[in-house]
Order: C-alpha cells, then sequence, then structure tokens
C-alpha cells in the first residue's frame, strides 16, 4: 500500500482520489511517519432496473378511468 504524507494528500486530495478510483489501487496517510488514515477505492454497485421496479408494490382497487365525480357537477360541462 503507497504511504503519502498528510501535506502531500491536502495539496493533492482531488488528484489523488481520482487515482484512487482510477487504479483501484489504497492509499494510507500518515503524520510524523504515523498512519493517519486510508482511503480505498469504492465497492462496486449494483444498478437496478428501475422498469417493473414496483411490481407487486401496490393493488388496484376500483375503477382507474372513469372520472372520481360525475361530470354534471362541473358547471362548464352542463349545455
Amino acid at each position: 500500500m503507497r504511504e503519502i504524507p498528510i501535506s502531500k494528500f491536502k495539496a493533492n486530495c482531488f488528484n489523488l482520489l481520482k487515482q484512487i478510483r482510477k487504479t483501484k489501487n489504497p492509499i494510507r496517510i500518515t503524520r510524523f511517519g504515523k498512519p493517519l488514515a486510508e482511503i480505498v477505492p469504492p465497492s462496486p454497485t449494483k444498478r437496478k432496473n428501475l422498469l417493473g421496479s414496483m411490481r407487486g408494490s401496490m393493488d388496484i382497487t376500483g375503477d382507474i378511468v372513469s372520472p372520481v365525480i360525475d361530470l354534471d357537477d362541473f358547471e362548464v360541462m352542463r349545455d
């Protein structure tokens, strides 16, 4: 594992994080030669397929096509 002093990490933080993500090699940050922290690459995440992800999570009860109230209740719809 590569070790890097904290002062060098502070100066190059963004570039080091990009390098860790690219190479998948962790680094250890030290202060006065003693380990302070370790930065490891993220574990791979499994992407969920959004299409059909809600299947089976709800029940349809009643008519979902007809209007909820009678159309004659609307003044605009009256002749």
